[in-house]
């Protein structure tokens, strides 16, 4: 019964937590925390600090911590397949229906309307990035790696992982 109280308590929030991680987080603290007192709210504060400490994302950080907690190894593995199932039922079932679509008149239609939404959400992220980075590192730093990347990705055809980890050690060494 454990199990399938650990699945619901991060299943449901999968569901419910429209905007991803953050506003799923009061979903989880619901369940663990009120439904089934799992833990009490300092304990949430501390998993949730840890969770916010550790790269990727938060939900299945504290998916596995507290499944463990309450359930061992099966214990994280439901938890954590329990925070990912929602989404991933959503992307297989909507891959589907591009999938019938492609071809089609309406997926042309559609992919002729999300191409430029795509491209200006890409401009305004590039203008957000550069003009952050022209306010906090300097218009002559950020131009140096601006053309430096340029040459190094199209001349001299340098690996993309390199050039960012160039763009790391020149932060690190120059800013």
């Amino acid at each position: 019964m454990i199990y399938f109280q650990i699945f619901l308590a991060f299943f449901i929030p999968g569901i419910l937590g429209y905007g991803g991680g953050p506003a799923s987080i009061p979903l989880v603290e619901q369940e663990v925390v009120q439904n089934y007192g799992w833990m009490d709210s300092q304990e949430f504060a501390e998993v949730l600090a840890l969770g916010n400490a550790l790269p990727g994302p938060i939900i299945t950080k504290m998916a596995g911590y507290i499944g463990f907690m309450v359930g061992g190894v099966p214990g994280a593995i439901i938890a954590v397949t329990a925070a990912v199932l929602p989404s991933l039922l959503l992307m297989v079932f909507l891959a589907g229906v591009l999938y019938k679509l492609k071809g089609t008149k309406k997926f042309e239609t559609l992919t002729l309307f999300v191409r430029p939404v795509v491209a200006i959400l890409l401009g305004v992220i590039a203008y957000d990035f550069f003009s952050g980075a022209f306010i906090q590192s300097g218009a002559v730093h950020t131009i140096v790696l601006i053309i430096a990347s340029f040459l190094m990705l199209t001349k001299f055809k340098v690996h993309p992982a390199l050039v960012i980890l160039f763009g790391l050690i020149y932060g690190a060494l120059l800013l």
